[in-house]
């Protein structure tokens, strides 16, 4: 399932940030080049990336422990120039006091600030009982798992209550069983609203953590680091590493970063409709359009748009769609009101039933991206079926949620009709007819 994705306050942002540093022999190497990105309220977003991409440099960047060589860090509309405790980060290495307890490890933050002792303790007691430390306040890191003493780090992190946390690769250093478990405990916790922050930036080498956890995905290159591909990842949580649309992102990430050579786009087009070609599907069913030619082709081939609509009673804004749809199709011209239809045209309405059905969904596959947009996630799914709710709440970010469901209805009639792939209404799944069982 996904859901819609929303405008959201933006937290932090970076504009044109580039970092540079001073290489062997005096020559200057760059680090991170023209770095866009924004950090919003309620999301998570994970930069993922090769080695050399420059993610830990930019994740110092973002919480003011370094400056950039050019370009601004915004944090709440301000500039940032320095470190700030409204900016957290979790480290991959928990780099807990050995010496200090739970509770100390934790406290410390708040008591270097000189905040009052009552108030360290209720708000360490607070952190550490939402974190799943309760009963361990006492305990010292060498009597603590690796996942236990990472816990100790979110904690740490959380204390301060900041609108931003960063985590840098919080999970490498565990063992697959925990990192899995405290993963899922961590989103639940996100999710249910028991995290005292805004908002989350997550960097990993992992891509399937990125999938689990994100709700964006940046993926950066390397030598220097600039930003490949910005991928929404619009499933709902708790997400189900099993399901279909979780590994169609898995893959669709996995292409873009093992073929350094290929525009992401292009690999991003084969799963989804960029949202610069994106087009409407007029609200016309096939037998109307069908209806609308053979009107025109019994009077000659040619006919002026607003004496058909009179003609039938029919309102101008209720046959414009029909009209649309076909020349959409290359069924009709229109010129200056007039409506003219073309040599497909013909082909379509002299065809018997069968012949219809072939002539449509050529012109179909040849012109309307929804529709080419399904068979292609069909193709790329080994059982070739999909949810409807998948297209449906892609569609929410291009259109509202009304003509996104009105746009799947117009693109599952079409390629019904044109036998392009079926649709089982029982279930909402679209699929191709030879895989149903």
């Amino acid at each position: 399932m996904l859901k819609q994705n929303n405008e959201q306050t933006v937290i932090s942002e970076l504009r044109h940030v580039t970092k540079t540093i001073e290489g062997a022999r005096g020559t200057i190497v760059t680090i991170i080049e023209d770095i866009d990105l924004q950090l919003k309220k309620d999301k998570i977003t994970a930069l993922l990336g090769p080695s050399g991409s420059g993610k830990s440099t930019l994740i110092k960047i973002i919480s003011g422990l370094h400056k950039p060589t050019s370009g601004e860090v915004i944090f709440r509309d301000r500039p940032l120039t320095s470190p700030t405790p409204k900016i957290s980060i979790a480290f991959q290495n928990f780099a807990l006091f050995p010496w200090l307890t739970v509770f100390e490890n934790v406290a410390i933050v708040l008591k270097a600030k000189g905040v009052d002792d009552n108030l360290i303790k209720d708000k360490a007691l607070k952190i550490l009982d939402t974190i799943g430390l309760d009963g361990f306040e006492d305990a010292y890191p060498k009597e603590l798992s690796g996942g236990m003493k990472q816990r100790v780090g979110f904690a740490r992190a959380l204390i301060v209550e900041p609108e931003l946390l960063c985590m840098d690769e919080p999970f490498s250093a565990l063992d697959i069983l925990t990192a899995e478990n405290l993963r899922r405990e961590f989103i639940d916790l996100w999710t249910d609203r028991k995290l005292p922050t805004e908002a989350i930036l997550l960097v990993t080498h992992n891509i399937e953590e990125a999938v689990f956890f994100a709700d964006e995905c940046i993926i950066l290159s390397k030598n220097p680091g600039r930003i490949r591909a910005r991928i929404t990842i619009n499933l709902q949580h708790k997400r189900n590493p099993e399901s279909d649309e979780f590994k169609m992102f898995l893959d669709m990430i996995y292409q873009i970063l093992t073929n350094p050579e290929l525009e992401a786009q292009s690999i991003q087009s084969r799963y989804f409709v960029s949202k610069e070609k994106y087009q409407m599907l007029p609200n016309a069913k096939p037998g109307a359009i069908a209806g609308l030619l053979e009107l025109v082709f019994e009077r000659g081939g040619e006919e002026d748009i607003y004496k058909l609509s009179d003609e039938l009673q029919m309102e101008v804004d209720d046959i414009l769609p029909i009209v649309d749809a076909g020349v959409l199709l290359q069924f009709v011209k229109v010129t200056e009101g007039d409506i003219t239809i073309t040599e497909q045209g013909k082909e379509f309405v002299t065809a018997d039933i069968l012949e219809r059905k072939v002539s449509f969904s050529k012109q179909v596959m040849e012109n309307a991206a929804l529709v080419k947009q399904i068979i292609r996630l069909l193709n790329t799914k080994k059982n070739h079926r999909l949810h409807e709710d998948f297209i449906e709440e892609y569609l929410v970010k291009f259109f509202t949620a009304e003509e996104a469901k009105r746009q799947l209805d117009i693109a599952i009639t079409w390629g019904r009709f044109g036998e392009l792939f079926s649709y089982d209404a029982t279930t909402g799944e679209l699929y191709l007819e030879n895989s149903k069982s």
